[in-house]
């Protein structure tokens, strides 16, 4: 079952969980990200330069700055800019950003990662306390977020159903494989991932990796889901589309109400079919979720 068709995009999660092939996101976007969304990476680091020198402790920028150099290949640079943006505020951002999963190959990441690690641990209570369980997870994460923005420009170019938007996606399904299988074996080595041993953006990594896997991983890890929504570890809203990925992989109605899919017909989304509708907003309200017509209804002004 091709993980293309069902989209979460009820409810805000995370880029990825609303990024399959879709428009990039409404609100503010400098040109050099503009440019970036259309893939335009020579362009994009052109502007994202031109930004940097008028701005030089823009963070946010700097970051994108990296990842683009990074997709182009330009890895010196790739590398300059990467060092400006952690001295400024040492952050696991550059560690899952999808865009430096190229940067990720080269010979210096391990050094880069290193001596990041070490300034955000360097505290009387380190927040990394697994730090070689944390390594994989990040490495997870940001192979799990890669080519989605690559998905979505040849869907608006070319076509949903285009020769280059199948092969990016049996590229995506081989990366899901690669990462499912690893995090199979560190979870079973590990136990599941907590945010006071690895960090929240670890720990939410591997979620994304189960959140994207299509063979019953979700049904399988949905207990340990929900032992870290009790904990308050992860918002309840995660479990619920957890619970309706499970549901759609074992072509199951919703219950929650989380997920719409792609009509081939009328091109456009609906609302994958529920358990019970009549229920559905008790069982929304459990999970701190607002009414699904509610949920569902345009943002004012569009």
């Amino acid at each position: 079952m091709s993980m293309r068709l069902i989209l979460p995009v009820v409810v805000v999660l995370a880029a990825c969980d609303a990024a399959f092939a879709q428009p990039p996101p409404p609100g503010p976007m400098s040109p050099g990200g503009a440019l970036r969304a259309e893939g335009d990476i020579p362009g994009a680091i052109a502007a994202f330069e031109k930004r940097y020198r008028e701005d030089p402790g823009d963070r946010k920028i700097l970051l994108e700055l990296a990842g683009a150099l990074s997709i182009n290949r330009r890895l010196d640079d790739c590398f300059r800019y990467l060092a400006i943006s952690v001295a400024l505020e040492p952050t696991v951002a550059p560690l899952i950003d999808p865009d430096l999963v190229t940067a990720r190959d080269d010979e210096r990441w391990a050094a880069f990662e290193h001596g990041l690690v070490a300034r955000i641990n360097a505290k009387p209570d380190p927040p990394i306390k697994d730090v070689v369980f944390a390594r994989e997870l990040w490495k997870m994460a940001a192979w799990d977020q890669a080519f989605f923005q690559e998905v979505g420009i040849a869907a608006r170019k070319t076509g949903m159903k285009s020769s280059v938007v199948e092969a990016l996606w049996r590229l995506k399904f081989l990366v899901q494989q690669r990462n499912q299988r690893e995090l199979e074996v560190l979870v079973e080595q590990k136990g599941w991932p907590r945010a006071g041993q690895v960090g929240k953006e670890a720990a939410l990594g591997a979620y994304l990796v189960v959140m994207h896997s299509e063979d019953g991983a979700q049904k399988k890890y949905l207990p340990a889901i929900k032992a870290v929504c009790e904990a308050g570890e992860l918002p309840w809203v995660r479990y619920a589309n957890m619970y309706d990925r499970s549901l759609f992989n074992d072509n199951l109605p919703q219950r929650y109400g989380t997920h719409t899919r792609f009509d081939e017909q009328t091109k456009s989304e609906e609302l994958y079919p529920l358990e019970d509708a009549s229920r559905v907003d008790e069982w929304r309200k459990e999970v701190g979720l607002p009414p699904l017509q509610k949920a569902l209804a345009p943002p004012a002004g569009r």
